[in-house]
């Protein structure tokens, strides 16, 4: 059923969920018959040129807002925290609950790959392995000691989260410790978050159309016949990242948090398609946080601090494929790894989703990681290169739940979440109506036009 939004009038209207929802599935059919039609003018110039162009520029505005609104919001967190110790046990809180969900993850999808066995008896005749390089794994004393900037300027600049979180939580602290000195801070800070959220709001605006041009440019690329040769890698797949998304991570909520997991997938519903249109944790950021402090009732001070660290170190659905594809390059390769290698993987695939970024395709870098460091051939990723781009839109959807869920559970075990919010069906929806300048501000401006 659709979700409609009650206006003034008595009137309904569609609510920007659906219509990304009505875009999305436009955008899939169109780039299936694109796809079948198979024209160099539609493939260069419509799929390639003009939808390239116009879902570029939605993920870029996306993206855009992420440095800016992690730092005002998070900067506000702190401070609404108040508190070091607290903000010290939301951190904690976070790290260990990020890596139990994660360890879980990639744990449940090599359980289920050894069950099904993908690759068995699989036929590599035809298949182009060149131009696949690998990538060193990195030390865990590495991983945490690129935390800390050496320019946090740089560090804004190249949007490298772990480093802008670290930088951002430190000044916090300092303008804490500061006390009545630092209001005018703490408040300009107040009002460039609010600034934020309303940029978010109309740059959502465009995403029905941003999201349309994203499927069906990947749609009218790569197809449906990919799948026939690697089916049984893409069936265990899908199933590993659901089995997570929808029992994994709801047990994990209802027994930590006790909140209805139906209520909460209604609520992430918004923020789970713009995951799966994007395929980057990052560029969903804005989003992710907007449905967890507005839609779900966590309060900024927690969801400002645990969104943004979570889309840079918590990665489920990328650690899923990584258990997948492990087993499915093993049984290929007719390589036994061992309970020993198995262990490796998990704890690979653990510290790679630490150490390596939120964006598109990361998750292929990170199977390097996990491949080198059990002794298979990174060359048998090019079996799974032509599918990756639609895997990864589906697991960036589990990736951003996992952070809504430690969310939720932190939030709710510090006693920082409205349940008024979470048990409102309507809390926090988004229409077109939000463009709407309200009657007060109306009147300020038509007071800065008047003639003096």
């Amino acid at each position: 059923m659709a979700e409609m939004t009650a206006t003034p009038g008595g009137g309904g209207k569609m609510s920007l969920t659906v219509k990304v929802l009505i875009g999305m599935a436009a955008g899939l059919v169109l780039g299936v018959i694109f796809n079948v039609i198979d024209s160099e003018f539609i493939n260069t110039h419509i799929a390639g040129g003009l939808f390239a162009m116009i879902g570029k520029m939605f993920v870029n505005a996306l993206k855009m807002l992420v440095v800016p609104l992690v730092f005002f919001s998070l900067i506000c967190g702190v401070t609404g925290i108040g508190d070091i110790r607290v903000l010290g046990r939301v951190g904690g809180k976070s790290l260990v609950f990020y890596i139990l969900t994660t360890g879980l993850a990639i744990s449940i999808a090599i359980i289920l790959a050894l069950i099904v066995g993908p690759g068995n008896g699989f036929n590599m005749e035809g298949i182009d392995t060149s131009g696949v390089t690998g990538k060193e794994a990195p030390t865990v004393w590495n991983v945490f000691a690129a935390i800390v900037p050496t320019n946090p300027i740089a560090a804004f600049a190249n949007g490298d989260m772990l480093q802008v979180i670290f930088y951002t939580v430190v000044l916090g602290v300092a303008v804490l410790m500061l006390g009545g000195k630092s209001k005018g801070f703490i408040e300009g800070c107040e009002y460039m978050n609010e600034v934020m959220m309303k940029v978010v709001t109309i740059v959502m605006a465009f995403a029905p159309i941003g999201v349309f041009c994203l499927i069906a440019k990947t749609f009218t690329e790569q197809g449906i016949e990919l799948f026939g040769p690697v089916l049984a890698y893409v069936i265990t797949l899908v199933a590993a990242l659901f089995l997570h998304l929808f029992v994994t991570l709801m047990i994990l909520l209802k027994i930590f948090s006790g909140l209805n997991p139906f209520i909460f997938m209604r609520k992430m519903r918004p923020a789970q398609i713009f995951a799966f249109s994007t395929a980057s944790s990052n560029a969903t950021i804005p989003v992710t946080l907007r449905s967890v402090t507005e839609r779900v009732g966590v309060d900024n001070s927690v969801a400002s601090f645990t969104v943004p660290f979570g889309a840079t170190i918590n990665m489920d659905g990328t650690a899923i494929m990584q258990g997948v594809a492990t087993v499915f390059l093993a049984n290929v390769y007719g390589v036994e790894l061992g309970l020993g290698g198995y262990i490796t993987v998990i704890g690979m695939a653990v510290l790679a989703s630490i150490g390596t970024a939120g964006v598109p395709g990361v998750g292929l870098v990170m199977l390097t990681m996990v491949l080198t460091q059990v002794g298979l051939p990174i060359e048998g990723i090019a079996l799974i290169l032509g599918v990756d781009r639609l895997m990864d839109m589906i697991r960036t959807a589990v990736n951003i739940t996992g952070d809504a869920v430690v969310s939720t559970i932190v939030a709710k075990g510090e006693d920082k979440i409205d349940m008024a919010v979470f048990n409102d069906p309507d809390a926090g929806m988004m229409t077109s109506d939000e463009l709407d300048i309200d009657e007060e501000a109306e009147r300020e401006l038509a007071q800065y036009a008047k003639p003096h």
